[in-house]
């Protein structure tokens, strides 16, 4: 278990729950955490809501409907069907069931994968406590993570936040433009260490596409780099985490300028993607955009090397940024 003494000013509801981590809290430097209760009150819907009303609107669509003509044939007005799609009011397993049928729906499995949405019952996750101190696009990507039967990720400009050390993750954070402020450094280091979690424990298994560059790029240094390649070797031996580098010299390399992950839902149909842009985080559901990126992650598979090949090349990057700064 690592230590990370560098963090400061984070909230005592959320450090006490990371014992790992040796925190000093500085009262007033941060506004209060939502209570779990408010939290559960917000005005914003969740993704798994928005996700929920986002396959409604698909479906209306897919059968020529307008709000309107759907509301009219299952009993409701249009503003409730605007909403319904936004995500911002729930419906029964029976609505769901009426809509789906007045839609020419024939899709069990995402009928049912949509009625398991509705009647789980969603308890306050521990991204809930960041949110009014975080922005939106943080706690999304929490719960984005909390919700997929697998993860793969694909970055180029830095080694992927779920296997980042606490050391380069703030290294990372301090480059920012415009600067943060060193305890909006630490809080998000912080919260990424928390996200950590999820593939970690070995609940949800995990796959890494890195580029070379993202090896190469030096966060705050040689030491800070050599430690965090360590860390991607030592993380590569675990059974649910698949580790493979994309080299410089890889002919035909596919083209994507972002960042992304790529999580497995329940049923194909409700997989999704959350993207990093200088812009701030983006999320695709629609079956154009994730034919998009199997698509490309499948010719990363093609021409990224093997989870052996990989663990030694990052070993030779380490050994190349040792000697050079010996």
């Amino acid at each position: 278990m690592r230590n990370f003494p560098w963090i400061r000013d984070i909230p005592s509801n959320v450090a006490s729950r990371s014992p790992e981590w040796t925190v000093t809290r500085q009262r007033g430097r941060l506004g209060p955490l939502l209570s779990g209760k408010e939290a559960m009150a917000r005005t914003n819907p969740t993704l798994r809501q928005r996700r929920l009303g986002a396959e409604l609107r698909r479906m209306r669509e897919q059968a020529g409907f307008g709000g309107s003509e759907l509301g009219r044939a299952v009993g409701m007005n249009p503003a409730q069907v605007t909403q319904m799609e936004a995500g911002k009011i729930g419906i029964s397993v029976e609505r769901l069931r009426t809509v789906a049928a007045t839609c020419m729906c024939a899709n069990e499995p995402l009928i049912a994968a949509l009625a398991n949405i509705i009647t789980e019952r969603e308890k306050p996750g521990w991204w809930e406590e960041y949110r009014g101190v975080l922005s939106t696009d943080f706690v999304d990507v929490a719960e984005f993570e909390s919700q997929a039967r697998r993860l793969t990720t694909f970055t180029m400009a830095f080694v992927p936040g779920l296997l980042q050390t606490g050391r380069y993750a703030a290294a990372v954070f301090a480059e920012t433009f415009p600067p943060l402020p060193r305890h909006e450094v630490d809080l998000r280091t912080a919260f990424r260490m928390q996200r950590q979690r999820v593939v970690r424990s070995g609940a949800t298994p995990y796959s890494a596409f890195i580029h070379e560059a993202a090896l190469r790029m030096k966060f705050s240094g040689p030491t800070v780099l050599a430690e965090q390649l360590d860390a991607l070797i030592e993380d590569s031996e675990q059974s649910t985490i698949s580790i493979r580098v994309i080299p410089f010299d890889v002919d035909a390399m596919p083209s994507s300028n972002e960042n992304f992950t790529y999580a497995d839902g329940p049923i194909p149909e409700l997989d999704t993607v959350q993207m990093d842009t200088g812009l701030g985080g983006r999320i695709f559901d629609t079956p154009a955009h994730i034919a998009k990126f199997r698509s490309l992650l499948a010719r990363f598979d093609s021409c990224a090397l093997s989870e052996e090949e990989s663990r030694g090349f990052i070993g030779s990057i380490k050994k190349e940024v040792a000697s050079k700064h010996a």
